[in-house]
């Protein structure tokens, strides 16, 4: 009896181990969950910063931006509103004077607000009369030749629009249908509230077919070519 009790205390000390071993192997195992929890947070926390460098080139309009507060920019800045109607003045300077036929003026829109604005494209230009803005004829057509950059104003500088007019006198009187306007309607581009420039210079022809006006893109004070 007492012989057989040895191999019994062998094999509880073999079983003790054996569960010790499983144990150490579940331990182990649990720690490779903690690992790739681990791994995925790092990763999730990497992702703002790829976002952050992602969006860098943001920066460049910015120092775009810096250039033109120097002197003006025909580029243009994420970070600088469009010039809203309510902050522009529109007013008149002399063109090239054109050729035979037309003459060629400058209309131009200068930013009376406090901060940088931009403007890009073709202002929107007519002939009213009437005393009342009713526009006169067809209105302006634009000039596609033309640069048509991003321009960046600083407050109290000036765009410029070159607008060429053919005399109306050029046309015959059946197909001109002729009036002196009071002036002229511009719409800044994109906007959808105008301005008006009081100038009863020119005539102005009834018929929407006599075609009188184009105008070319807004440039910097300056920069225009006509």
């Amino acid at each position: 009896m007492q012989r057989s009790a040895v191999p019994r205390v062998v094999s509880i000390a073999v079983g003790l181990v054996a569960v010790g071993v499983l144990a150490g192997c579940a331990g182990g195992g649990a720690a490779t969950p903690t690992a790739a929890t681990s791994t995925a947070t790092a990763t999730v926390t990497a992702a703002p910063s790829t976002a952050s460098s992602s969006a860098s080139p943001s920066s460049s309009p910015s120092t775009t931006g810096s250039a033109s507060s120097d002197g003006g920019s025909s580029g243009s800045s994420s970070s600088v509103a469009a010039c809203g109607t309510s902050s522009l003045a529109v007013g008149a300077e002399a063109g090239s004077g054109g050729a035979a036929g037309s003459t060629i003026f400058h209309i131009t829109l200068e930013n009376t607000g406090s901060a940088s604005c931009t403007l890009q494209g073709w202002p929107g230009v007519s002939f009213v009369g009437g005393g009342d803005g009713q526009q006169i004829g067809a209105a302006a057509s634009l000039d596609r030749s033309s640069p048509h950059p991003t321009v960046t104003l600083r407050p109290g500088q000036l765009a410029v629009a070159p607008v060429k007019v053919v005399r109306a006198e050029n046309i015959p009187t059946s197909e001109c249908s002729p009036v002196t306007p009071d002036g002229f309607r511009v719409y800044p581009p994109g906007s959808k509230t105008s301005l008006f420039l009081k100038d009863e210079g020119y005539t102005a022809c009834r018929s929407s077919d006599a075609a009188l006006l184009s105008v070319q893109a807004l440039v910097l004070e300056g920069q225009a070519t006509d």
